[in-house]
């Protein structure tokens, strides 16, 4: 039987487009054992955006090293997920100097019953 929580999450989960698919991976991740799931989705999240800004500009591996100011081998590692070395705010950093604005917002979280915060991306 379940109880209150799980209802009120699964219910959250419904109500937002999207959310469900992050709250999977994130399950999946801490399952696997990364205790630091939330941080390699919100990673994952920013370099997907990276990747998206890159093909769109229609930029060669030269040319994103370039204004990434990192060596042109890092960039398609960086591309396939190769970003464990990587702060988020060097990511962060990343996406500004593709000329993109990065806000980070603060806020109370959402439930009561949960016990620590959490991290996520979103892209406008």
């Amino acid at each position: 039987m379940r109880d209150d929580s799980q209802k009120e999450h699964e219910h959250d989960t419904k109500s937002r487009p999207g959310h469900r698919l992050r709250s999977e991976h994130r399950e999946r991740l801490c399952r696997l054992g990364f205790a630091d799931a939330e941080e390699m989705l919100a990673k994952a999240r920013i370099v997907a955006q990276i990747g998206r800004i890159i093909q769109a500009w229609k930029l060669t591996q030269v040319q994103a090293a370039e204004l990434l100011g990192i060596d042109q081998p890092k960039v398609p590692a960086l591309l396939r997920g190769h970003f464990k070395g990587y702060s988020q705010e060097r990511l962060i950093g990343f996406l500004t100097r593709l000329g993109m604005d990065a806000e980070i917002v603060v806020r109370t979280r959402r439930r009561r019953w949960q016990t620590g915060g959490t991290v996520s991306v979103v892209i406008a």
